[in-house]
């Protein structure tokens, strides 16, 4: 799954919807957290409902819209 589009955003709290990499089924699935970690370990690992597939190799994560040391 990659991140289609953010719906929300509160400080580093947000709402996303994600789509599918293989099947195209977009899903909206709870709340992220904007920090280089959920980008590049998380997002990558979540499983489509719909073919069960996860997130190809070469998988480019978005970049925060912070740096982690700084304090929102």
């Amino acid at each position: 799954m990659k991140i289609r589009e953010i719906t929300y955003r509160h400080r580093r709290d947000f709402s996303a919807i994600y789509i599918c990499e293989h099947c195209g089924t977009t899903t909206k699935t709870g709340d992220g957290y904007d920090d280089q970690n959920f980008h590049r370990n998380v997002v990558p690992r979540m499983k489509c409902p719909q073919c069960g597939e996860r997130s190809p190799s070469d998988y480019e994560p978005l970049e925060p819209k912070y740096p982690d040391y700084q304090t929102v």
